[in-house]
């Protein structure tokens, strides 16, 4: 089973706004709980693209498998801070062939973020398309989670 998790962490690195760590079928992405929403969605662009370079993770777009390195649509996740959002919806995750959307009201704190995030992105992975290929494993959100295999 895919999953990604978010936290807001008051321990992370001095000079850090963003961490994340892989492991099968799992991504753990931690956040400086105290960073303003603009420097945390900077910070996540920077770290998510670094990590979706040398990354196992796909989206299955029409028929196609999309990764970072697909020539017309590199996989990207971006974070927009959008005043437009109503504040009372935090996020709207937006998906195109490649591309992954989160606007993020312009009012939230990291602690908004990341108590609506988590269960919009397991319902987003719950669409199916969407795949990890981990040490020759291919992690669907139908895989057995990491305990049972």
């Amino acid at each position: 089973m895919l999953c990604v998790e978010y936290e807001a962490s008051p321990d992370l690195a001095p000079g850090k706004t963003v961490e994340i760590r892989e492991t099968r079928g799992r991504l753990r992405v931690r956040v400086d709980r105290d960073a303003p929403i603009d420097q945390c969605a900077e910070a996540l662009n920077d770290a998510l693209k670094e990590f979706l370079a040398d990354c196992g993770w796909f989206q299955i777009w029409r028929g196609r498998i999309i990764s970072a390195d697909s020539p017309e649509s590199p996989l990207t996740v971006q974070y927009v801070v959008d005043p437009k959002l109503d504040w009372r919806k935090v996020i709207e995750l937006r998906e195109s062939c490649g591309l992954v959307q989160i606007h993020v009201a312009s009012t939230a704190t990291v602690a908004d973020l990341v108590s609506v995030i988590n269960p919009a992105i397991e319902d987003f992975l719950a669409g199916g398309q969407w795949f990890q290929l981990w040490e020759g494993e291919i992690i669907t959100m139908d895989s057995p989670d990491a305990r049972a295999a």
